[in-house]
C-alpha cells in the first residue's frame, strides 16, 4: 500500500533530503518535523525533544512516519557530553514519537525507523553479521541497542515498525565519500590504518529506495540491514574513489596511531569495520541498483 502522506523527522539531513525528493517524485505528500516552523511545498512543523513538545498538526493526514532524527556520530569529537548527545538525540526523540502516537488520535499505520549497523560492533574481515547476530559492546552498539529498544515500543501500539540498520552511506553531497574524495583530489589520498577493515556501504539512492520499499510493502516488518550486497575493504574503497576521479594512490596507508591521536575513540569509525549481510532485504524482494563499489562511486562522483 502506497502511503499518501509521510512525515519525516530529520528531513533536512543528507538522507532525509534525498528521500523527500524520491517520495515527491512518486506523488507522495511529505511533511517534516524540525526545530523551526516553515510553510511551503514541504511544510515543517515543530517539536522540542528536550521539552517534550510536538505540534500535533504534523500528524494531520499522515499514514506513515520515517524517523531519521539523531545527532551525527562523526560531526564532532567524542567528548563525554557529545556521546550523551548522540545517545539522547536518538532515544529521547524516539520516546517522544512513541508518546505522541500513544496519547493522541492519528491514522499512522507504519513507522520506518533508522538504526545503524553499529549495533553489531566491529568484526574481522571473515565474520559476517546478520540481523539475528548478537549486539556488540562498544559505545555505538550500546547507543543502537537503546535506540532500537525505544523504537520497539511503537510496535506495541499496533503500528507496523521497520528498523533499517544503515551502513556507510555514500553520497556526493556529504558523509564518508565526500570526505574521502577531498585528499584524493589533491593527490594525497591513502588507505587508513591496515586498510583491510571492511566497509559495509550503500549508495544513498538505494538506501532511499529501501525506505520507500519498506513504506509500500506491508509484509516488511522488523529489522533489515541497509547495506549493499558487496562490502569492500577500506583499501578497495579508497582505490575506487581514486579511479573514479582519475587519480593515483601513491602514499602509504595512514598509520592507525596517528588517527587515534587525532580523533581519539572516534578513530574506531575508520580504523575498524564490519562485514554486514544484505540477504534478508534481498529475500524480501528488494533489488539493488548499485551492488558494485566502482559503479556506485563513479555514479556519485561524475562531474
Amino acid at each position: 500500500m502506497i502511503p499518501k502522506r509521510v512525515l519525516i523527522t530529520g528531513g533536512s539531513g543528507l538522507i532525509g533530503s534525498r528521500l523527500t525528493g524520491l517520495l515527491l517524485s512518486k506523488g507522495i505528500e511529505v511533511v517534516h518535523l524540525g526545530r523551526r516552523e516553515r510553510k511551503g511545498q514541504i511544510p515543517v512543523f515543530t517539536w522540542d525533544i528536550e521539552k517534550g513538545l510536538f505540534d500535533l498538526r504534523a500528524l494531520a493526514g499522515v499514514d506513515a512516519i520515517v524517523h531519521l532524527a539523531g545527532a551525527g556520530i562523526a560531526d564532532k569529537p567524542w567528548t563525554a557530553r557529545r556521546k550523551q548527545e548522540i545517545l539522547e538525540s536518538r532515544t529521547q526523540s524516539t520516546a517522544l514519537l512513541h508518546k505522541t502516537l500513544r496519547d493522541n488520535p492519528h491514522q499512522v499505520t507504519t513507522v520506518v525507523c533508522a538504526s545503524a549497523i553499529g549495533y553489531y560492533g566491529f568484526g574481522g574481515s571473515e565474520e559476517t553479521f546478520e540481523e539475528s547476530s548478537r549486539p556488540g559492546k562498544d559505545f555505538l552498539a550500546e547507543v543502537v541497542k537503546a535506540w532500537e529498544a525505544e523504537a520497539e515500543k511503537i510496535s506495541e501500539l499496533g503500528i507496523r515498525l521497520v528498523k533499517i540498520r544503515i551502513g556507510i552511506v555514500l553520497s556526493a553531497e556529504g558523509g564518508a565519500l565526500k570526505e574521502m574524495a577531498k585528499p584524493v583530489k589533491w593527490n594525497v589520498g591513502a588507505p587508513l590504518g591496515k586498510g583491510t577493515q571492511m566497509m559495509s556501504w550503500i549508495h544513498i539512492d538505494d538506501l532511499c529506495r529501501m525506505f520507500l520499499f519498506a513504506l509500500e510493502n506491508q509484509a516488511i516488518d522488523g529489522v533489515y540491514n541497509g547495506v549493499s550486497p558487496e562490502p569492500v575493504s577500506n583499501r578497495e574503497l579508497t582505490y575506487a574513489v581514486a579511479a573514479a576521479l582519475g587519480k593515483k594512490i601513491w602514499l602509504p596507508p595512514v598509520p592507525g596511531f596517528a588517527l587515534k591521536l587525532l580523533l581519539g575513540e572516534m578513530a574506531d569509525l575508520v580504523l575498524k569495520g564490519s562485514r554486514v549481510s544484505a540477504k534478508k532485504i534481498i529475500s524480501a524482494g528488494f533489488d539493488f541498483r548499485f551492488k558494485d563499489i566502482e559503479a556506485a562511486v563513479k555514479d556519485l562522483l561524475r562531474s
